[in-house]
């Protein structure tokens, strides 16, 4: 790919689910290229191996090829008028077991840079975008987008839940000192309640979900349009369930601090409700709340894991090339995982207080 007038930069991805993006630079512009495949070579442990047979199931999350039908079908597409838009396409070339596209490198400010309005604009389109499909206009008919997302992403990550129940895994320093002292139970109660959650979220009414939506996924042209970024999960999810994956997200990974999360939260939700209303959707609000918060079961996951990074010589970002300050990592996931396992918490009461949750 590399000529004389061309350079050739590697971008950060997730190697289990990629086999490699780079931004190309031309003397006419720029341009990004993301190789995927099947995931059939991927080196042997259990998750590879899991991640590797169910790279070829349509439906799962890890499906291999959905991103790139995602740009052939112009998926993308279904939330025209919103104020979301997918990159521009510029080649796509799928093969049997693997794929390669051009995508457009967009001009925009990154999500990672993002300020409170450009998170309630990209809310607000959400909003816009999902109400088209809470409101009567059937999904896309295609047998490849993600089912059950929340519940398959959550459920088979490798972790040790005895840690839990460790006494010596929350006595680690890291864990001791910046964890929030109601963690411990909190993380308990969500992962004994998680079933309750999933069946909760897949109760709720249901919309086009990309299912990806956090700031590296996220740009905010200049004319304010919001371009999403890698289409590979999309598929079915909740009301709410979007938003939710955002908010944290933000936090989880560092863009903004823990203290925030209250402010982004309320932005967030606010703007999502109200591009819904602007899409003629009526439903109440207390639905979109429940979306939101049943979604924290996302995340069961993390407090095991991090229990266990907590005895790693060194913390790395997102990415696993650059190392991260331990005590702000801990300290800020610590608080994150907190207030994750509060909306859990509150997503239970909700939907007993609710009832019908159908919509």
């Amino acid at each position: 790919m590399e000529g004389d007038s061309w350079r050739v930069e590697p971008l950060v991805c997730n190697e289990l689910l990629t086999a490699g993006i780079w931004r190309v630079v031309t003397p006419e512009g720029s341009f990004i290229a993301k190789r995927l495949d099947d995931r059939r070579d991927t080196p042997v442990s259990e998750w590879h191996a899991h991640i590797t047979a169910n790279a070829q199931v349509p439906q799962h999350w890890s499906y291999w090829a959905r991103e790139v039908l995602a740009y052939e079908t112009s998926l993308p597409a279904a939330y025209a008028g919103s104020g979301i838009e997918g990159p521009t396409s510029l080649v796509v070339d799928r093969r049997p077991d693997r794929a390669e596209l051009w995508l457009e490198d967009v001009d925009g400010r990154p999500g990672e840079e993002w300020d409170l309005d450009d998170y309630g604009a990209a809310a607000e389109a959400l909003g816009r975008a999902h109400a088209p499909f809470l409101t009567g206009r059937p999904l896309p008919d295609y047998d490849w987008l993600s089912r059950r997302f929340l519940r398959e992403y959550s459920v088979e990550k490798p972790v040790d839940w005895n840690l839990l129940d460790d006494d010596r895994a929350w006595a680690q320093p890291l864990v001791r000192d910046h964890f929030p002292p109601e963690l411990r139970e909190g993380a308990r109660r969500l992962h004994a309640r998680r079933d309750e959650l999933y069946a909760v979220s897949e109760a709720l009414p249901r919309t086009l979900s990309h299912l990806d939506f956090w700031p590296k996924n996220l740009f905010r042209r200049p004319d304010g349009a919001i371009v999403a970024i890698d289409w590979g999960f999309a598929g079915d999810g909740s009301i709410g369930e979007d938003v939710g994956n955002l908010i944290l997200d933000t936090v989880f990974d560092h863009f903004q601090p823990a203290a925030r999360l209250p402010m982004i939260e309320a932005a967030v939700f606010d703007a999502y409700v109200s591009g819904l209303r602007s899409g003629e959707w009526r439903g109440d609000p207390k639905l979109v709340r429940l979306g939101m918060c049943a979604s924290a079961v996302k995340y069961d996951w993390l407090t095991p894991l991090m229990l266990t990074q907590a005895g790693a010589e060194r913390q790395l970002a997102y990415g696993g090339r650059e190392e991260v300050d331990a005590t702000h990592r801990f300290r800020e996931r610590g608080r994150a995982l907190a207030f994750t396992a509060a909306w859990a918490a509150e997503a239970l009461q909700l939907a007993t207080d609710i009832g019908d949750i159908s919509g």
